[in-house]
């Protein structure tokens, strides 16, 4: 947005096209290494099957067999989805004995997972 001086000497808020913008117009600017971050983040969200997992562990915590029965995959492939799911911190997991339940990182994370699920069934 290009300012114009105006008569008294100050600036408008007003861009090329001579629109005149209030205050609630000003948005920050994403820096470029938080725009990368981000970018990350959904690069991780865009695989159907690690949205189907999270789908998943958006009801309860889950070991790997559980997930892999009701997805029809192996556990080989689901560890490897999970790995990408964690390193996004999108998923986290607990020990018991030799027993790994994984669950969703934190309320965010299914906050998102929920958000994005409303937007599209509307």
């Amino acid at each position: 947005m290009a300012k114009k001086k105006a008569e008294s000497g100050t600036t408008d808020d007003l861009c090329t096209e001579h629109h005149h913008h209030g205050k609630t117009a000003k948005i920050l600017l994403l820096a470029e290494t938080e725009a990368q971050r981000m970018g990350e983040f959904f690069a991780v969200l865009s695989d159907p099957t690690r949205l189907r997992l999270m789908s998943l562990l958006a009801g309860d915590e889950c070991c790997v067999c559980d997930l892999a029965e009701r997805l029809d995959m192996t556990e080989s492939a689901i560890s490897h989805q999970l790995r990408s799911l964690r390193a996004g911190r999108l998923v986290s997991y607990r020990k018991e004995g030799r027993q790994v339940f994984y669950r969703l990182h934190d309320h965010h994370v299914l906050e998102l997972y929920q958000t994005v699920r409303e937007h599209l069934a509307e």
